[in-house]
């Protein structure tokens, strides 16, 4: 199978190093020279063009955002073979993947969203999470190569339905941050050490991601470096009031923790960690 992936940053970059070292190199291509230069310092194949990078039977995306997405597709669509397939693991919106999926159909390729959980890290150890939407058969087709990228694999839905379920895992998130947050400091401040407090948050009821994962390995230890920042967990969030407003659901719960995201551009630049939301660092 020939694979081409757009999008040679952190995540694209931990993709193609996996494929490579499981036998699955892929064609590379960023729009980025800088990017294009070091995907080849770190010994990847890299296409002279996008269109050399889309002639291929499984076109992976790794993108920034959904107009990226629309980008890089106007030029994708004209050169993938009939009976392609176009794995999208960006972060983007379900209209997108919906209008992606749509011109696919028209134009014999198939277009999945499958965006991704796990950082860096999960991309390069072939651990991440993958949520995908569109046809289960295209899906089935492909999923032994995306078994070597990721280990969890699930089929969600149809055409945008991989985006929408990622928008409402991140919404959750963003808001388990702020309030395991604000739940540490309050039982810090009945004498509860906030490690104590974890042991028993994580025994009980009020355990989450957030309680389990983030708060022992980055914001207890002061590490900081989960490798995923607050400009872009502030699009997720950004992404999950978008659909709330588009679908007419009501989200009076998160409506203040989105306005506290994007209040927190004040005083946290997009590059700092998602996780400096939490206001813990030393």
């Amino acid at each position: 199978m020939r694979i081409g992936l757009i999008g040679c940053g952190r995540m694209g970059g931990g993709m193609a190093a996996r494929l490579a070292e499981t036998g699955a190199e892929p064609i590379c291509w960023d729009a980025d020279e800088i990017a294009r230069a070091n995907a080849a310092a770190a010994g990847r194949t890299v296409a002279g063009s996008l269109a050399e990078a889309a002639d291929v039977d499984l076109l992976i995306l790794s993108l920034p955002n959904a107009a990226a997405v629309r980008a890089a597709m106007k030029d994708a669509a004209q050169a993938l073979p009939p009976g392609a397939i176009v794995l999208d693991t960006t972060t983007s919106d379900p209209a997108t993947s919906r209008d992606m999926a749509t011109m696919g159909a028209a134009s014999g390729w198939t277009f999945l969203d499958a965006p991704v959980s796990g950082g860096p890290t999960g991309a390069r150890s072939g651990m991440m999470t993958m949520l995908i939407g569109g046809d289960e058969t295209a899906l089935n087709s492909v999923r032994s190569t995306l078994e070597r990228l990721s280990a969890t694999i699930v089929h969600v839905g149809g055409p945008g339905a991989g985006h929408a379920a990622k928008v409402a895992n991140n919404m959750l998130c963003a808001a388990n941050l702020s309030l395991v947050a604000e739940a540490t400091k309050m039982a810090a401040a009945a004498g509860v050490a906030p490690e104590k407090l974890m042991e028993a948050v994580n025994a009980g009821s009020g355990r989450s991601g957030v309680s389990e994962v983030n708060f022992p390995r980055w914001v207890l230890s002061q590490t900081f470096d989960s490798g995923f920042t607050m400009g872009l967990m502030r699009k997720d969030v950004a992404l999950a009031a978008a659909l709330a407003a588009e679908t007419g659901v009501e989200t009076p719960a998160f409506g203040p923790i989105a306005k506290l995201w994007a209040d927190s551009r004040e005083a946290l630049a997009d590059d700092a960690d998602f996780n400096e939301i939490t206001g813990m660092k030393s």
